[in-house]
């Protein structure tokens, strides 16, 4: 939803990192993100502030407040400066050359060690690298932030005044994000924004709109990469608890709702400290997906460095919703994998992460995982164990195969949708077989002017009847599960679909080879034809 404006400054923006030799999207996101954190540290801060005189929020000191010691000096009185002078605002007026400097040698070494309630970020800043290489990129990214964020301010103006803001300035942050096109470290690739949606949707629809009140939810994704799955889950609450009026449909026909007016700034401040859990080996995608959330006004989320597959991951029985699509690429070392991880007895990623969901879920906990569909029918004793703990062990809701150019440019995997709870009693799977997202399924993925068959899917699940009259010819249908134990577990629509042949008149051959017979009598009569004319 941004104004034509934001983006094309978004896009000269990219152009300055490349022009001056960072071509990396990572890395250039990386940079953008500190200085974004720089500026948004200033602005928080200035509310914060003003909110203390008002009495709105008690004993609120301002990080600005004392001196800072500049690195690599004696701890001497003359080598101190006004943490004042280290806001984004002062940097206005400066040559390129003394801004670099600032922020290379004085600000971003005092975001590195600021102690503040963004602790997650500060905590992964620490091992954060300045990369901007010369005075005028420095310059022209300033330049460009303000201007980006002045647009904001204007386009915000008449709307909702904070809630249109920090939506505006989240969008700006994910269309940054965008350009992220390439396959990352591990499998690591960016989940589109409509198959968030729609994995969330399908687990929301579990709970009531008392249950999500009541239970203040703890929800958790194992390898969050950017946070999309996270994030999608918090507009996926606010949306629960908008009014009608303040909903909006984003390009794929899903209602979002940001302002949440239905909830107390009590639950609002849950939210934001209480609900959000996310995990990356991944550095650079910690602050990355840190900032995501931030910038959408998540101001405290616990985003942290941990692998979970790891001997060093405790975390069990804690979330009430787990959200993941976690690289299926590779293995593991055995050494390393977590002793509790012992089902399938594989350094398969993709079979370690689904019994690493399992054992981070409460009793009851849903969750929604997104896996490549070799998982449900490979043939291996690794394979089948995890499928049983999913039918054993929970009550498998939901298989969802998607086509496999969902995840292009990235990757041409075929992958699933799976939807389980914890602790509950599988009688019957429901299977849907997704032929269309509403994009082409080439490297482009163009936008259809329909939205395929995600809405199908919802309205489906939210009113499916095991009692209904299965048609196994169509692309949906409940399987028991008595019929998936005799076929060893295996999750595949495939092998549980009726083909619906067709019969093919064919005709017979000797009528065929007539008109063969007709045609080459009649290219022999045009060829002598020109023959009598050369």
């Amino acid at each position: 939803m941004l104004t034509s404006k934001l983006k094309s400054e978004i896009n000269l923006l990219w152009k300055k990192f490349w022009s001056r030799g960072i071509t990396n999207p990572l890395s250039a996101i990386e940079q953008i993100t500190y200085l974004l954190f720089i500026k948004r540290l200033e602005e928080m801060d200035l509310k914060k502030v003003e909110d203390s005189k008002k009495g709105h929020i008690k004993n609120y000191e301002s990080v600005f407040k004392g001196n800072f010691l500049q690195p690599g000096l004696e701890d001497k009185k003359q080598n101190y400066i006004t943490k004042d002078s280290l806001r984004w605002s002062k940097l206005e007026g400066k040559q390129p050359k003394e801004m670099l400097d600032h922020v290379r040698d004085r600000i971003f070494p005092f975001i590195q060690n600021l102690n503040s309630e963004n602790a997650f970020f500060t905590k992964h800043m620490k091992n954060a690298v300045f990369l901007i290489p010369s005075p005028d990129l420095m310059d022209e990214t300033y330049g460009a932030i303000n201007r980006i964020y002045q647009e904001i301010k204007r386009a915000s103006k008449d709307e909702e005044g904070k809630e249109t803001f920090e939506d505006t300035q989240g969008d700006v942050y994910e269309y940054l994000l965008s350009e992220l096109k390439t396959a990352g470290k591990n499998g690591q690739f960016r989940t589109p924004t409509h198959i968030l949606q729609l994995v969330t949707n399908l687990v929301f629809s579990e709970y009531s709109d008392n249950e999500l009140k009541k239970k203040g939810l703890k929800i958790a994704d194992p390898a969050c990469g950017t946070a999309g799955f996270l994030l999608a889950a918090y507009k996926q609450y606010l949306t629960r608890f908008t009014s009608k009026k303040y909903i909006k449909q984003d390009d794929s026909g899903f209602d979002i709702g940001t302002i949440g007016d239905k909830l107390t700034p009590s639950w609002h401040e849950k939210l934001e400290k209480e609900t959000f859990y996310g995990f990356d080996i991944d550095q650079t995608m910690v602050r990355i997906a840190l900032m995501n959330l931030m910038m959408h006004g998540i101001n405290q989320p616990a985003i942290d460095y941990k692998d979970t597959l790891s001997k060093n991951y405790k975390d069990t029985n804690q979330f009430d919703i787990v959200l993941a699509n976690p690289p299926f690429t590779g293995s593991v070392a055995k050494s390393d994998i977590n002793p509790i991880l012992t089902a399938s007895n594989s350094t398969k990623t993709e079979l370690l992460f689904i019994e690493r969901i399992y054992h981070m879920l409460n009793e009851g906990g849903t969750a929604g995982v997104i896996i490549p569909q070799g998982v449900l029918f490979g043939s291996q004793k690794a394979f089948i164990e995890t499928r049983k703990i999913l039918i054993d062990k929970c009550e498998m809701k939901t298989v969802i195969t998607m086509p496999s150019g969902v995840f292009k440019p990235y990757a041409g995997v075929s992958t699933a949708i799976l939807i389980f709870t914890k602790g509950g009693k599988t009688n019957h799977v429901w299977f849907y077989d997704m032929e269309n997202d509403g994009r082409s399924l080439d490297d482009k993925r163009r936008k259809y002017d329909h939205h395929g068959d995600l809405h199908d899917i919802i309205s489906l699940y939210k009113s499916k009847n095991p009692k209904e009259k299965i048609n196994r010819k169509s692309k949906h249908f409940f399987v028991s599960k008595e019929e998936i134990l005799e076929n060893e577990y295996d999750l595949s629509f495939n092998t549980y679909q009726e083909p619906d042949y067709k019969e093919i008149e064919y005709r017979s051959p000797k009528l065929i080879l007539e008109d063969i017979q007709r045609l080459e009598d009649q290219i022999q009569t045009e060829l002598n034809q020109l023959q009598d004319l050369l």
